[in-house]
C-alpha cells in the first residue's frame, strides 16, 4: 500500500474518535436525563460527570475563542497527506462518520450557539441532578485491647 492509503486510513480514524467524542456528550447528557428519575447511580459517578462537563467546555471556549477543533486540523491535514478532499474518507464508515460531523452552509454562529447551549444544558444537568461527591476512605480509628473485653458486674 502507498503512503497515501494511509493517511486516509489514519484520517478515518481521526474522524472516527471525532465522532466518539460528539456522541460521548451528546448521548451522555441523553443518558443522565433518563437516569436521573430513576435515580441511577452510574449517572451521578463524579468522574464521570467531571469528564463529560469538561468535553463540552472545551468545544464551547474553543467555539467562543475562535479556536480550530484540533480534531477536525488535523483530518484536513490526514487528508491532504492523502492527496483527498476533505469533504470524503477513504473508506466507507470515514465517509458516513464525516458526513454525520460537517454540515455546509451553516454560519459559525449557529455551531457556537449550538455549543454553548449544550453546555448550558450539561450544568443544569449537575445542578438538577448533582454528582455524587468523591469518596475518601478513611481508616477506622484504632481499637485499643480493653475495649472488647468484658467486664463481669462485681
Amino acid at each position: 500500500m502507498s503512503e497515501s492509503v494511509y493517511y486516509g486510513l489514519l484520517a478515518d480514524v481521526v474522524v472516527a474518535l471525532h465522532l466518539a467524542y460528539v456522541a460521548y456528550v451528546v448521548v451522555g447528557q441523553v443518558l443522565i436525563v433518563i437516569a436521573a428519575p430513576f435515580r441511577w447511580q452510574w449517572a451521578r459517578n463524579p468522574w464521570f460527570r467531571l469528564t463529560h462537563l469538561l468535553a463540552i467546555a472545551i468545544v464551547a471556549y474553543e467555539a467562543i475563542m475562535g479556536i480550530r477543533c484540533p480534531l477536525t486540523v488535523w483530518e484536513e491535514q490526514l487528508r491532504e497527506l492523502a492527496g483527498q478532499p476533505f469533504d470524503s474518507g477513504q473508506t466507507f464508515l470515514g465517509r458516513l462518520f464525516h458526513d454525520l460531523l460537517f454540515y455546509e452552509g451553516l454560519p459559525d454562529i449557529f455551531f457556537t450557539t449550538l455549543y454553548i447551549s449544550m453546555l448550558v444544558v450539561v450544568l443544569q444537568g449537575i445542578i438538577m441532578y448533582p454528582p455524587r461527591m468523591f469518596r475518601i476512605r478513611r481508616m477506622p480509628p484504632p481499637v485499643s485491647p480493653t475495649a472488647h473485653t468484658l467486664s463481669l458486674p462485681a
